[in-house]
């Protein structure tokens, strides 16, 4: 395998590139640093890990995301390729076998967090690594101005101190003129090879929608446009009742968030894959990995807090080529709630420094000390302790985050464990008299060898399914015996994990990155004022206003945005008079409410209630106290 068809060939079974990543992946072969901007879905992936294999050594590939890490990890070794992922967390004595292995062991990735790259043994190891390629995930990460600025990006200068003179290739799905700038900056791109995808895409069209009732408009679309759906929302809180909403209406639908353990994930996903469920009601942890290609409709059911994460999540439609549509609802009470949410809460210094504080004296962390140390977190119970506005507090850890201060990651866990302290004659008697209990407490003696001698992991939920009794009913029971002192009972929940970092200074760990704070806090804001704008804009094209927000100089109008569409309507030869004579004659039968209406009539909705409202005001017609139009 010589040419970079026979690697793509043989470890991913395609016959052809998509387009430019060939023409990538020869810059890298030919030494080149290289820039690669390519559109969700392009492939970026394989335009690093294709030269790679064909170089002799290994390739270090910097990502902030452990969960895309673990994937790609492991989508490599199922293809037999030899990678190696060094997210946080990992003891001293695993990162020296790991460092170790990728020296000696003919490893061909090293996946790492930025966080890593200040690390003594890791400076010191990668001094002594064949390395073939650097590779940069999540490129706009290193700029101020990105999507998702991390000041731990800033650390990658290391790699070029040690190794000058290995090619570098900076990848992203997503950044402005002004980003890609402050890339090549930061990274010290020498005369880089830029390579910059077109974002248009004429298959999808974008569709802002100003309604006064979200579930209505959701059920119309998913009725006129069949097919495979995404609907993005906000919260945990929004995906379950949105999903059972959709259900209650005859369309089946399932919810992922950040909360859903993995088994069901895995579970969920694979059941929208395979169409068994239409519709997927999500939060923005719904996104890695997804290539399904016959999503004909990505739907927003809230606005997100930047034009990025709209482009990259609607930009999951229709990537088979065939027409799809992307939905974005909005509502009066949109603008508020977007400015309370993503602006008002915005934290300061000093919120920073005591939300830290308190973390610390949270999980005991003297000072000088908790580096490298994993906690389980519950993060509303953490909230109310120190009685911190949970937003605020929420922003402050993510800030935290990016400045590689700790790790915090948003996943939901269970640890339970029991030990029967009693004899099994004593507790079988118990039972005799406590019938109720007996279900529950047989299922548990058969399922765990060993209970009686030492406190065992146990897995309720695998109870539940054994003795078709909820999981509260199970806890409930568990606790009725500890209380009788016949076992030791503990149930453990966390819905997050927070790892230290770098040891605690309290002010002096805060103030050496306070400066990125403003910064952040300004960028946020255009951010939102750019997605209000971008919602609010009824007469330019949608497409062309992406595109233009991401620096493309040649747009054009795409012909099926909402703006685009509305104007066709506007200048076609449609009869409003025919209109009226339809309405009047559905009136003269039943009197029928707007929405009736506009579902038994086929003409376009903006024409419809034009007409409507000008019969209203002529008084050919009237709204009468059941809210339904009738004749005058």
């Amino acid at each position: 395998m010589n040419t970079p068809l026979q690697i793509l060939t043989h470890y991913w079974k395609y016959d052809t590139f998509k387009p430019m990543q060939e023409k990538i992946i020869t810059a890298i072969l030919e030494g080149e640093d290289t820039f690669a901007l390519l559109p969700t879905g392009g492939g970026k992936s394989i335009c690093f890990q294709v030269p790679a294999l064909l170089k002799e050594g290994i390739c270090i590939v910097v990502s902030p995301l452990i969960a895309l890490m673990q994937d790609q990890v492991q989508n490599l070794r199922q293809k037999d390729i030899k990678a190696i992922a060094l997210p946080s967390g990992i003891k001293y004595s695993e990162l020296d076998t790991l460092l170790d292995n990728c020296i000696y062991g003919n490893y061909k990735f090293l996946y790492l967090s930025p966080e890593r790259l200040q690390q003594d043994i890791v400076q010191e190891r990668l001094k002594k690594m064949n390395i073939n390629l650097i590779a940069v995930d999540e490129a706009h990460c290193i700029s101020q101005w990105g999507n998702d600025f991390r000041p731990s990006y800033k650390n990658i200068d290391i790699l070029r101190k040690i190794h000058p003179s290995i090619p570098m290739v900076a990848l992203t799905a997503s950044a402005t003129t002004e980003v890609i700038n402050d890339i090549v900056i930061e990274l010290d791109l020498f005369q880089p090879k830029i390579f910059r995808q077109s974002f248009f895409r004429s298959n999808l069209g974008y569709r802002v929608k100003h309604v006064s009732d979200k579930n209505y408009m959701l059920i119309k679309i998913l009725g006129t446009y069949p097919g495979t759906s995404i609907v993005y929302v906000r919260n945990r809180k929004s995906a379950i009742e949105l999903s059972d909403f959709l259900n209650a209406n005859g369309y089946s639908a399932t919810y992922y968030h950040g909360g859903v353990d993995a088994q069901e994930k895995t579970k969920r996903f694979t059941q929208w894959l395979k169409e068994e469920i239409r519709i997927m009601v999500a939060t923005n942890a719904f996104g890695m990995g997804i290539d399904k290609p016959n999503v004909r409709t990505v739907i927003h059911y809230t606005i997100p807090e930047s034009i990025e994460s709209y482009f990259q999540e609607a930009g999951r439609a229709g990537r088979d080529g065939k027409k799809s549509l992307a939905f974005l609802l909005k509502n009066e009470s949109d603008s508020y709630r977007l400015h309370n949410q993503f602006i008002k809460v915005l934290p300061d210094i000093d919120a920073v420094k005591l939300v830290y504080r308190k973390l610390c004296n949270y999980f005991r962390v003297s000072y000088g000390e908790g580096e490298q140390t994993i906690h389980g977190f519950e993060f509303n119970v953490f909230c109310r302790t120190y009685e911190l506005n949970t937003l605020v507090t929420y922003n402050v850890l993510l800030f935290l985050d990016r400045c590689g201060v700790i790790r915090f990651i948003k996943r939901y866990s269970k640890k339970s464990s029991l030990h029967i302290l009693t004899t099994g004659n004593h507790l079988l008697n118990y039972l005799d008299d406590n019938v109720e209990y007996q279900l529950i407490t047989k299922a548990l003696l058969r399922t765990y060898g060993g209970i009686f001698d030492e406190e065992i992991d146990v897995n309720l939920s695998l109870i539940a399914s054994k003795t078709g009794r909820p999981e509260n009913e199970i806890i409930k029971v568990l606790n009725r015996l500890k209380e009788a002192d016949l076992i030791e009972f503990t149930h453990k929940t966390s819905d997050a994990e927070i790892i230290f970092l770098v040891p605690r200074e309290d002010h002096h760990t805060i103030n050496r990155i306070k400066h990125h704070l403003t910064k952040q806090n300004t960028a946020k804001i255009k951010k939102v004022h750019a997605i209000l704008k971008f919602t609010e804009n009824n007469s330019r094209c949608k497409s062309r206003e992406l595109l233009e927000y991401f620096g493309e100089k040649k747009t054009y109008d795409c012909e099926i945005c909402s703006v685009c569409t509305t104007k066709k309507e506007t200048n076609s030869s449609i009869d409003f008079t025919k209109i009226q004579e339809d309405i009047i004659n559905l009136l003269t039968i039943k009197n029928l409410s707007s929405r009736d209406l506009l579902a038994q009539l086929t003409y376009p909705e903006k024409m419809t209630l034009q007409v409507l409202r000008e019969m209203n005001e002529h008084q050919i017609i009237k709204i009468n106290h059941d809210n339904n139009y009738q004749l005058v």
